[in-house]
């Protein structure tokens, strides 16, 4: 799957003040993102706010998405749930060809033990003809995809390509590192640990600072994937301080005022997310005038 090796985005869903999908904002921010280098795409994945939009929307944006980007770039569709067979039915429907490959997010509040994640996702892959990435992000899960799951996951279905991993345990990476396939994919789902991760064998990373820096991003990880660590090291403390803003008062809160402030598209999130504080709002201002200025 050389077409997701490097900087993938999550993209965010533009809003229009009355809450309905800013189209004009999503394409200029798919735009912003191919005029940026971004490697691919991934469309209503978390940060797209997938848990406030209908069936409907999702089909809505994921066409769009397609149409836009004409296949300049891959595309990634974000398919998770914690209903399965409901999630075996969107999947079975998707028939947009323009896409590459499926993001699925382990399913979240049921608490599954290892064998009901190892039967859901064996489940989704057999559904589908598409390469499967898995998503593991406990944070918002309250449960943890195991070295040892994602090991026979990757092993039994060959369409399961490869996991992005947002659990922030180095530990865990490593074991992936150590154990998986050849071919299977490590990829970053935090923005902070990508350059460490990609040091560990990590490909790249699905980002969403990369939404608002899609140039930078792209870039480190370039660097990365070149061994040219002394300049990636360099873009990574120069982006730390968006990454903070970035998260401190939620995605994609955060890295949708930075939209804002670079004027592709509005600042509106769906409830029950609020648009950052005042005190974030003049921060992050200052903090992308100087990372405007530097690059």
């Amino acid at each position: 799957m050389n077409n997701l090796l490097g900087a993938g985005v999550a993209l965010i869903t533009p809003f229009n003040n009355d809450g309905s999908i800013d189209f004009d904002g999503l394409a200029n921010l798919i735009e912003y993102q191919i005029t940026g280098g971004m490697d691919y795409l991934v469309s209503m994945g978390t940060t797209g706010e997938v848990a406030t939009l209908t069936k409907e929307e999702k089909k809505k944006i994921l066409d769009f998405t397609a149409e836009q980007v004409n296949g300049r770039v891959p595309l990634v569709a974000g398919f998770g749930g914690n209903n399965t067979a409901e999630l075996l039915d969107q999947i079975k429907s998707f028939d947009n060809p323009a896409y590459q490959a499926i993001l699925s997010v382990s399913p979240y509040y049921n608490k599954p033990t290892q064998e009901g994640i190892y039967q859901h996702y064996k489940a989704v892959a057999q559904a589908t003809t598409l390469p499967i990435i898995l998503y593991n992000v406990p944070g918002r899960t309250g449960s943890m995809i195991s070295v040892e799951t994602i090991i026979r996951l990757a092993t039994n279905f060959k369409n399961i390509i490869g996991v992005k991993e947002a659990s922030a345990n180095f530990e865990h990476f490593t074991r992936i590192m150590a154990k998986k396939p050849e071919g299977f994919l490590l990829i970053s789902g935090d923005d902070a640990l990508t350059l460490p991760m990609m040091s560990l064998g990590a490909v790249g990373v699905i980002t969403v600072v990369g939404n608002a820096f899609p140039k930078q991003t792209q870039k480190l990880v370039k660097y990365c994937n070149e061994w040219h660590y002394e300049e990636a090291r360099k873009l990574h403390y120069e982006l730390l301080n968006i990454d903070d803003l970035c998260f401190i008062e939620g995605n994609p809160a955060g890295v949708k005022e930075m939209l804002k402030e670079l004027g592709i598209c509005g600042n509106h999130v769906r409830l029950p997310l609020v648009p950052v504080s005042e005190e974030t709002k003049q921060k992050i201002a200052i903090a992308v005038k100087d990372l405007t200025a530097q690059n």
